[in-house]
């Protein structure tokens, strides 16, 4: 039995909380990914959201993108999880399969698009687009922490 002995600073701290959304990297067979331009302030993002207290990860992917951009998944698997230090967010990224539905917007989302990995690039901030290039990738599940504009090197 391993026990584990706390200092005066541990016992001390206070925990920090965080919120946990999902998000999908929805690849289509000829490998365009969909994304989403938020109707909050504008920017290119995976479709997702916070999880609910009461689903799983997967089902909470599958919700969000649904909700979003009108378009069914299946959930592959996990490619990565990222978190904002600047909010206290941590993200997990499931690469899923288009199953059905038609794009359309919602009111969180004012377009919906399936873009190439370049126009991902193009049109997505660092942090953003690096989830769905490493959903790409086959080497995940990645880990990685950004401040909300740019990615803080591992270590």
């Amino acid at each position: 039995m391993l026990l584990h002995m706390s200092t005066s600073r541990e016992a001390s701290s206070t925990p920090s909380l965080h919120s946990v959304s999902v998000a999908g990297a929805v690849v289509r067979e000829d490998g365009r990914l969909l994304a989403i331009r938020r109707a909050d302030n504008g920017t290119w993002e995976l479709p997702g959201g916070v999880l609910e207290l009461d689903e799983t990860p997967e089902a909470g992917v599958a919700r969000e993108v649904l909700e979003e951009t009108g378009i069914h998944v299946e959930v592959d698997e996990l490619t990565g999880v990222y978190k904002n230090t600047t909010r206290g967010i941590v993200a997990l990224v499931f690469r899923c399969k288009p199953s059905g539905g038609t794009e359309r917007t919602s009111s969180e989302s004012t377009a919906v698009a399936w873009l190439t990995p370049d126009e991902v690039s193009e049109r997505m901030s660092e942090v953003f687009a690096i989830r769905l290039l490493d959903a790409l990738d086959g080497n995940g599940p990645h880990v990685r922490s950004h401040d909300g504009r740019r990615l803080i090197p591992a270590g």
